[in-house]
């Protein structure tokens, strides 16, 4: 009887050939999906593998260097500690060295303006003593003694880098010149200095005392 019930169930089955077909298609179904999930463990367990290695690895990089730096010598670190002070020492001492020269050398600036500034009055008065000189007198010792000296004065003011700035003739600059005063003239035309009443000095390309002049109108 339970042979005759099998055969009749495999006969309903080949009289059902669809449904048959349906349930092949889920089996596949079924079989993708779990040769997908097996796909995805697999790459994920490879993955894991692979990052466990790569953390073993650097950490084997970090216990290897400091195992290295621990069998260095205490001679040679500490030789590595007193390098490294002194080529400190010597960039902090060159940059002081640097510092105090640019201080030097402001305050020579500073200094050797304030002595050309009290010396130009002295310029001043040489120049005005040797004007005044008669005619007359002009071959004298006197006057010739007093034309050394200021040549001698001049000379080395010369030396210093001070020179006297160019005025008459030339056009005005009011970077240096002072124009204390107008006047007319037939030599020279208009914005043209004229006349010169106080001589002006350049330090070292810098004006240190402005020419006071007459600039034609």
């Amino acid at each position: 009887m339970k042979k005759k019930k099998g055969k009749k169930q495999m006969e309903e089955n080949i009289k059902n050939p669809e449904e048959m077909e349906g349930v092949t298609e889920e089996a596949k179904d079924a079989t993708e999906e779990t040769g997908n999930e097996v796909s995805a463990g697999e790459q994920s367990e490879a993955a894991n593998t692979e990052a466990k290695a790569d953390e073993g690895e650097g950490t084997e990089n970090a216990e290897a260097g400091a195992e290295e730096e621990a069998k260095k010598d205490p001679k040679d670190q500490r030789i590595e500690e007193l390098e490294d002070m002194v080529k400190r020492q010597l960039a902090e001492f060159d940059n002081f060295r640097k510092r105090t020269d640019k201080e030097k050398e402001t305050m020579f600036e500073a200094g050797a303006r304030s002595v050309i500034e009290k010396l130009l009055p002295v310029v001043d008065n040489f120049e005005r003593g040797l004007a005044s000189i008669p005619e007359e007198e002009q071959g004298s010792a006197h006057a010739e003694g007093m034309q050394m000296i200021y040549k001698q004065l001049m000379g080395e003011l010369e030396k210093l880098d001070v020179k006297p700035i160019e005025a008459v003739g030339t056009e005005f600059n009011p970077d240096l010149h002072n124009a204390v005063m107008q006047c007319e003239s037939e030599e020279y035309e208009s914005g043209i200095v004229a006349q010169e009443l106080q001589k002006g000095y350049t330090y070292r390309d810098s004006v240190i005392r402005h020419s006071m002049v007459a600039v034609v109108s």
